[in-house]
């Protein structure tokens, strides 16, 4: 998780897109994903997620990302593969479990909508600062700051929870805790106790942030108190007229 939420600094064509259109394209994205329920779609919406990774320059990062996913995705697929009876027997295993052909593209759309609908959130972030985020919410949406706020907090705090995690596994593997044991119900009670430190330093990072946002007048804060404009222009509404596109072709399909 770490450096996968981090805005990646640039000039490209999305990097100049209005905030709230960059939202918007990623929520349609996303949405289409659940709407449709054609394969074909979907693995469309996901090749568009790569091209469009591409053109703002951060592929390398999108690849880690799909990477990681679909090593996710290899469970959920398992899984969800036996659940579904419906169909015409592909695969017959003893002990009356078998694969059906309704089972195995519904495991794949699963997948496929799961990979495809998170990719977009993934390159949103990747080329929106959280500051334009919580600032084109508040002044287009009317949406309190306080609320943009805490949603772009809580996600600045993924990677550092996730980093204080690592940090605090590694302390107890060079202490001779045996993490890495295959014994899945061991690790999970080694991981458990490893919780509290976790939450303690939570605490105090939400307790230093709040503090700091106190000191710099976080409640006299208005919609006019930003300095930045996000004007919109004529690549904005070409953006908004391809959404329309690819949620009307979501519905058709």
């Amino acid at each position: 998780m770490t450096g996968l939420l981090d805005y990646v600094e640039g000039s490209s064509f999305l990097h100049r897109l209005n905030p709230l259109t960059k939202m918007l394209f990623a929520f349609v994205l996303c949405a289409s994903c659940f709407i449709t329920g054609n394969l074909y779609m979907v693995l469309g919406i996901l090749v568009l997620n790569l091209i469009m990774s591409a053109v703002g320059g951060i592929i390398k990062r999108s690849l880690r990302v799909l990477l990681s996913l679909i090593k996710l995705s290899i469970v959920l697929f398992v899984v969800q593969i036996f659940f579904v009876r419906e169909g015409d027997i592909i695969f017959r295993f003893p002990m009356n479990i078998y694969i059906t052909d309704k089972g195995l593209l519904f495991s794949l759309l699963f997948v496929s909508r799961l990979i495809a609908a998170t990719m977009p959130l993934t390159l949103m972030l990747s080329v929106t600062k959280m500051g334009d985020i919580s600032n084109a919410l508040n002044r287009y949406l009317k949406i309190p700051y306080k609320y943009t706020f805490a949603l772009t907090t809580a996600i600045r705090f993924i990677p550092l929870f996730s980093d204080e995690m690592a940090g605090i596994i590694e302390a107890q593997i060079s202490r001779g805790v045996d993490i890495d044991t295959k014994n899945f119900f061991k690790k999970i009670k080694l991981l458990l106790p490893l919780c509290v430190p976790l939450l303690i330093s939570s605490v105090r990072k939400i307790e230093g942030g709040a503090i700091s946002a106190e000191l710099r007048g976080f409640n006299f804060r208005t919609p006019s108190s930003g300095f930045k404009h996000y004007t919109f222009a004529l690549r904005d509404c070409g953006v908004f007229l391809f959404c329309i596109l690819v949620a009307g072709a979501a519905i058709v399909v």
